[in-house]
């Protein structure tokens, strides 16, 4: 069975990749290589045995997109992660977050109704919630203002999916996730931006190897414990499990309704100080930080209720956020020993 992931060569994406071909599927992947390359397949390869087909385009052009699903006209389904997807960065050039999130997705769907590939499983986010009224975030929790451009195109990728659904009967799950973070136990795949990062830990990461001077923290004024944002982390394995589990729910016909939507998070809110305090602690390292003035389009706090998504898909978010650091430390080692550059 063959199954597309788009930006498969990207943080999330390599994880899938590396579940799905363990799970016994045969991936191809889409991928820009705008924030990866093209050494991620050989490094899957290294952990699952299997090299997964790599196509470098990008999927805002719409003729080889479709040129792709033209040969390779067994495609099954698709797990679709391809978007820019920096918060700040949409900030400052929201025009380059709107044309490529949306008009890739377009160009996806519509290649998708034309070769009758009737499922999608979609990497979308937490961000469609704006800043919650009430938490934690329930999946019938009301879809706030968001808070970033990038945040307003994951909640219009959802909409064009659900009105792709209507129109012509392809199934889709929406999956919102939080924050992942962490890498593969291997450290041979993980979070590795080709510019500045624009997350917490790889920044942490880079700045406790030395790439960095120190570790901005935007903002410490806010109304939380310790002033700092509060979000809910969520390994990027325990992620990339959930998607898989989503990808068979859409396989085996086991969805109530043709779209829908789950909370992927572990549960509990965790502030950027209480980050930073785990990573000294599992890496014996005191971390250099500053605090700067709070950065546009971050909100306050979010965490997940992600009882349903326990419920209906059997899945579970399982390691600690001492696990992820250790983890996105193993991986950030296994870089600066590789001499990858960023």
């Amino acid at each position: 069975m063959k199954i597309l992931v788009t930006g498969g060569t990207g943080y999330i994406g390599s994880h899938t990749v590396v579940e799905l071909q363990q799970q016994g599927f045969n991936v191809i992947i889409v991928d820009n290589l705008s924030n990866s390359s093209a050494d991620v397949a050989d490094r899957i390869a290294r952990i699952t045995g299997i090299k997964p087909e790599l196509h470098v385009f990008d999927l805002c052009d719409a003729a080889k997109t479709e040129d792709l699903f033209v040969k390779n006209n067994d495609i099954k389904a698709v797990i679709h992660f391809a978007a820019s997807k920096s918060v700040g960065e949409s900030v400052k050039n929201p025009l380059k977050y709107y044309r490529n999130n949306l008009l890739s997705t377009v160009n996806l769907l519509e290649s998708m109704v034309a070769h009758d590939v009737r499922y999608m499983a979609f990497s979308s986010s937490c961000t469609v919630y704006g800043q919650p009224e009430k938490l934690p975030v329930t999946e019938q929790t009301p879809l706030m203002k968001a808070e970033s451009p990038y945040g307003n195109t994951k909640k219009i990728m959802e909409d064009i999916i659900f009105d792709t659904v209507i129109a012509h009967g392809i199934n889709a799950i929406s999956l919102r996730y939080f924050n992942p973070i962490g890498a593969h136990e291997s450290a041979l795949i993980g979070e590795a931006p080709s510019e500045i990062p624009d997350n917490l830990v790889p920044y942490l990461t880079q700045t406790a190897i030395g790439l960095r001077p120190f570790l901005r923290v935007w903002g410490n004024d806010y109304d939380t414990p310790d002033g700092t944002p509060v979000r809910d982390y969520i390994h990027v394995e325990d992620l990339a499990k959930a998607h898989v589990i989503a990808l068979q729910r859409l396989l085996n016909g086991k969805q109530k309704e043709n779209y829908e939507t789950f909370n992927l998070g572990a549960g509990n809110g965790y502030s950027v100080m209480e980050v930073i305090k785990s990573f000294e602690k599992v890496s014996g390292l005191k971390l250099n930080y500053q605090v700067m003035p709070r950065r546009p389009g971050d909100i306050v706090r979010i965490w997940a209720d992600p009882s349903y998504a326990n419920l209906e898909l059997g899945w579970k978010a399982e390691k600690s956020l001492d696990d992820m650091m250790r983890s996105a430390w193993e991986w950030e080692k296994s870089l600066r020993k590789s001499g990858i550059k960023r």
